[in-house]
């Protein structure tokens, strides 16, 4: 039985072996095609990012040219304005007159000596109404030096156009936007975009905020990130050189540790397991040889006692020599009857074809003897009726004392056990029913466990052995049919052939 033990302890430990590794496997090559992805997604992020480079180049150029053209329009308009001033030929200042008036776009501003504005041109709404050239408006006309008018000794202001001024935030935010994007990517990638000098940190993203504001902790990241991946060289044309820096994402990283994290808890979930039900298994243990010891004990100090009690009479009186011989040759084959059902609870025991009334009639018979006055016994079926099952003797017996005791207990000695019989095809039904107390039904799954009572003095064997005989050794059933708080009823389902 020890080595049977041993060899399915370790059939059960090569099969949780191969679960647990077959699960671990099928997870790290999950865990292997979600980094392969996640590999192809920075690939594919770091080449469109390589393309807004370019594409933010393209357009910086072009908007540089715009800028320049721009910027020619205004110096020539300057030049165009001191000639204007400075010529007295009315030929030629029909000219620059002309030119003048053409200018739509780039701002213009004549101040007296005092700064009073005496003529203003594409001024934006606002600027307009302001009478003297001071504070802001001072300050964005200071870009270039303003030219003298001779003899009145006025100044023209002017500066870069608003379409100018408009294409320069154009391409600023434009910049901002792409760095905007790198950082927040749909590939979920943490990044890091510094300066030329790949150690001051401008912006960053897809980390987190508050751990990211202390520089150690943002360096240590930085530093991680250019052992994993070359960065990204961000070259714009009017602006400093920056390098982005990325690394795996967080997902990523963790999904490389959840294997070994499923090996620890089903590792600790086994354990904790086999723990419980190894303490379950000696409770229950514990509580069978209990329950087995007072079982014995108390099967074998009636018939005992009765034995006792005889012999103490016959040194009393010698009279009842014949009476007691009796008596004792009945306690004796008790004991004999005893003796039987425990040495067969623990191995196979024959079945022979016997003939279930008479089973139940020598049971009672013997119950009645021994139970309370007041408890009633009710057999609904006929005496004389032959019924012949595949049956141990020794143990159904056991079974329907069990029984028995139990109504007993439950009627507190005081009530009618009744029991029928019905026949079908291919099984014999028997009914035990009490007018005890009931069952509640939250219990009546658990009153065959091994060491459930609710006596106080019970031990919780007799049931769990009737359920054993029965389903093990007969191929049968039993179970509560029925209970409520005016009795219950036992049925014990009997096969007619096995």
């Amino acid at each position: 039985m020890y080595s049977r033990k041993i060899r399915w302890k370790i059939i059960l430990a090569i099969i949780g072996i191969l679960i647990v590794g077959a699960s671990l496997f099928y997870t790290n090559l999950l865990v292997n095609q979600f980094a392969q992805t996640e590999r192809n997604n920075v690939k594919l992020w770091a080449k469109a990012v390589h393309r807004r480079i370019k594409m933010v180049n393209y357009t910086d150029k072009l908007f540089k040219q715009l800028r320049e053209s721009e910027h020619q329009r205004v110096t020539l308009l300057a030049d165009v304005y001191r000639r204007f001033l400075k010529n007295n030929d009315s030929r030629n200042l029909e000219f620059y007159y002309k030119i003048v008036q053409q200018n739509n776009n780039i701002p213009v501003v004549i101040t007296d000596p005092k700064g009073k504005i005496t003529a203003s041109r594409n001024l934006i709404p606002g600027e307009d109404t302001i009478e003297y050239l001071t504070g802001n408006l001072k300050e964005s006309f200071s870009v270039y030096p303003p030219i003298t008018i001779p003899y009145l000794n006025y100044k023209l202001y002017y500066k870069n156009s608003l379409f100018y001024n408009q294409l320069n935030d154009l391409l600023n935010g434009y910049v901002q936007t792409f760095m905007s994007e790198v950082t927040t990517n749909a590939a979920s990638v943490p990044v890091i975009i510094t300066d030329s000098t790949q150690k001051n940190i401008l912006q960053f993203g897809n980390l987190n905020d508050i751990r990211m504001s202390n520089p150690v902790y943002a360096q240590n990241v930085l530093n991680k990130m250019k052992r994993e991946h070359d960065p990204i060289e961000i070259n714009f044309a009017d602006h400093e050189k920056a390098y982005i820096f990325y690394k795996n994402s967080e997902l990523l990283t963790k999904m490389k540790w959840f294997p070994l994290v499923q090996f620890l808890a089903i590792t600790f979930f086994i354990f904790i397991a086999y723990l419980l039900f190894s303490a379950s298994r000696r409770s229950e243990q514990n509580r069978v040889w209990v329950g087995m010891a007072k079982e014995t004990a108390h099967q074998i100090g009636t018939p005992l006692s009765s034995i006792l009690a005889w012999v103490e009479l016959l040194k009393m009186d010698a009279k009842n020599l014949d009476q007691a011989a009796d008596e004792i040759t009945k306690d004796v084959k008790r004991l004999e009857v005893i003796t039987e059902r425990f040495s067969k609870i623990g191995s196979t025991p024959d079945l022979n074809e016997e003939n279930l009334i008479h089973i139940i009639q020598d049971t009672i018979d013997y119950l009645k003897l021994r139970s309370p006055r007041k408890v009633e016994y009710k057999l609904e079926f006929p005496e004389t009726r032959e019924i012949l099952l595949p049956l141990n003797t020794a143990l159904f017996s056991w079974v329907l004392e069990n029984l028995c005791k139990n109504a007993i207990d439950a009627m507190s000695g005081k009530g009618s056990i009744t029991i029928s019989l019905a026949e079908e095809n291919k099984h014999i039904i028997v009914d035990v029913t009490d007018t005890g107390k009931g069952i509640p039904i939250t219990e009546q799954k658990t009153i065959f466990n091994p060491g459930y009572t609710s006596k106080k003095r019970g031990w919780g064997l007799g049931l769990s052995l009737a359920k054993r005989i029965i389903h093990e050794y007969h191929r049968g059933k039993i179970f509560v049919k029925h209970s409520s708080p005016k009795g219950t009823t036992f049925r014990i389902i009997l096969k007619k052939e096995l």
